[in-house]
């Protein structure tokens, strides 16, 4: 979809179908919408008066201008009630109208920015959030089919405004909403590939392709490379693998020493049967989204190199299957890190940790400022805070914490802190290695979190993405399938780092 800013009244707009707003318990439209109802001859007020249009968030109403403005119709798209706005609230509205419009075979939508006058939203956040929603609303996977099953895209975009001196703020924030739709987009198709499709080596091509197309840096590490560094816990899970491990690691503004480091680590499980330890077969399938939190992380490292962050980022994705075969690592193995810490295997299906220490100690090489991770870990993430509803927040740094939170409540990738106590590594210790992979059922959010600490001589948080990554119903701009969890969260945070 093109994107479009253009100066003028939202009222002559040459488009197929214009959207307004409209804030709860207002009874006189003014500013845009004063002006379409204006040039409608009061149809907006008169909806109002009548009881038909409230302003309440989630309501949208159409109307057909007959000849009166260019566009055919409008939607007027409720946003609640003002002092509770914010700019979760104006991607809703954007999405909505995004919807409705190609619901409605709309070629050209044109758009106000919402909630940047009444709503208090700083200019460039709410054309941000606007533009931003209306494109992950569009989002399509294109799925390998012989017969393609076409649906009505909106091709143009325009978003208008009135004011001259307000176009280089929407400007910027058109920009920051191109890249990270554009790197969710990424992992969303990532998570959404079968996983014979989003292999290992499938996963290092998207990071070539970011590598080029931004002059990053890249490695691709193989078994041999793997080796020579000791990674003895990522080479045991990929043991079983029928298709080649591939640890990737990507780097924005490679030796720029005056710039801050900060790296970001993601679990790249491309499919996990449990290995040894199989997961029972109802809905395996949906194991081919374990490699959510790499997806974003590739996704969030698009977003960097093409805002081109005054940052040096580096993003790591250890990628690999978990797989049962004759090689397969085993329980009662004990394995060891490339720290030189020995692990005791209890369940082959605690694997994604495994990749994690590695890549962790990988990570301190860099002398990071902050190291973030992201995982689908544990199922008892998703018992603790329930299904698309938040991940877990774990931090050895109170800054980090707090700043991964504010980024949080500005992108509504929701986290929820969890606790990090000491006390949790009684259920990790071991009689035959310095600890084992998993602690047992009780707790094992926090344990599998405690173990991963082990690794970490650095300020660190691992967020726990198990029941983010891929969700079984649309909703506004997260349609089903792979929902790219986690990549406007860490551009939020990479943004906000000074």
């Amino acid at each position: 979809m093109e994107i479009e800013i253009k100066q003028g009244g939202i009222q002559t707009a040459e488009a197929d179908t214009i959207v307004v707003n409209l804030f709860e318990g207002v009874t006189v439209p003014s500013g845009a919408t004063g002006a379409v109802d204006q040039a409608l001859q009061g149809a907006i007020k008169e909806l109002i008066d009548s009881g038909d249009l409230s302003g309440k968030a989630g309501e949208l109403v159409a109307l057909y201008s007959r000849g009166a403005i260019p566009a055919r119709r409008v939607l007027v798209v409720g946003l609640g009630k003002a002092e509770l706005f914010d700019q979760e609230a104006a991607r809703k509205a954007a999405a909505s109208a995004a919807l409705k419009a190609r619901e409605l075979k709309t070629e050209t939508l044109a758009t106000i920015v919402h909630g940047a006058g009444n709503g208090n939203l700083d200019l460039a956040k709410a054309a941000q959030a606007t533009i931003e929603a209306s494109l992950l609303a569009m989002y399509e996977y294109e799925a390998p089919r012989k017969t393609a099953k076409p649906k009505h895209a909106i091709q143009h975009l325009q978003v208008v405004e009135i004011d001259a001196a307000s176009l280089p703020a929407i400007e910027s924030g058109r920009k920051m909403a191109e890249a990270v739709a554009a790197g969710t987009c990424l992992a969303r198709d990532l998570v959404n590939m079968a996983p014979n499709i989003a292999t290992p080596s499938r996963m290092a091509d998207a990071a070539e392709r970011i590598a080029n197309a931004h002059g990053m840096e890249l490695t691709v590490g193989d078994r041999d490379w793997a080796t020579e560094r000791d990674m003895g816990a990522f080479l045991a899970v990929a043991q079983g693998a029928g298709k080649p491990p591939k640890f990737i690691v990507l780097e924005h503004h490679a030796g720029k020493a005056d710039e801050p480091t900060l790296v970001l680590v993601g679990k790249g499980i491309t499919f996990d049967s449990g290995g040894l330890s199989l997961k029972p077969s109802e809905n395996m399938g949906a194991m081919k989204s374990d490699m959510g939190g790499a997806a974003a992380v590739l996704g969030a490292m698009k977003a960097v190199g093409m805002l081109d962050l005054p940052l040096h980022v580096i993003g790591i994705a250890p990628c690999t299957e978990n797989m049962p075969d004759a090689n397969a690592y085993r329980p009662a193995d004990v394995i060891s890190a490339s720290n030189g810490k020995t692990i005791e295997i209890i369940s082959t299906d605690a694997e994604g940790r495994m990749v994690l220490a590695d890549a962790l100690v990988y990570a301190g090489r860099y002398q990071p400022k902050a190291v973030v991770d992201l995982a689908t870990l544990t199922g008892a993430c998703v018992i603790a805070l329930g299904k698309d509803m938040a991940a877990g927040l774990f931090s050895n740094d109170e800054s980090l914490a707090e700043r991964l939170l504010n980024s949080s409540q500005a992108t509504h990738e929701r986290l929820w802190r969890m606790p990090l106590w000491d006390d949790y590594k009684k259920s990790i210790e071991s009689d035959v290695a310095d600890i084992k992979n998993t602690g047992g059922r009780m707790g094992g959010v926090a344990t599998s979190a405690i173990f991963l600490k082990e690794f970490t001589d650095f300020p660190w948080a691992h967020l726990d993405i198990a029941g983010m990554a891929m969700t079984d119903k649309s909703s506004g701009y997260k349609p089903s399938g792979g929902t790219g969890f986690g990549v406007r969260l860490l551009v939020d945070f990479l943004l906000n780092w000074s």
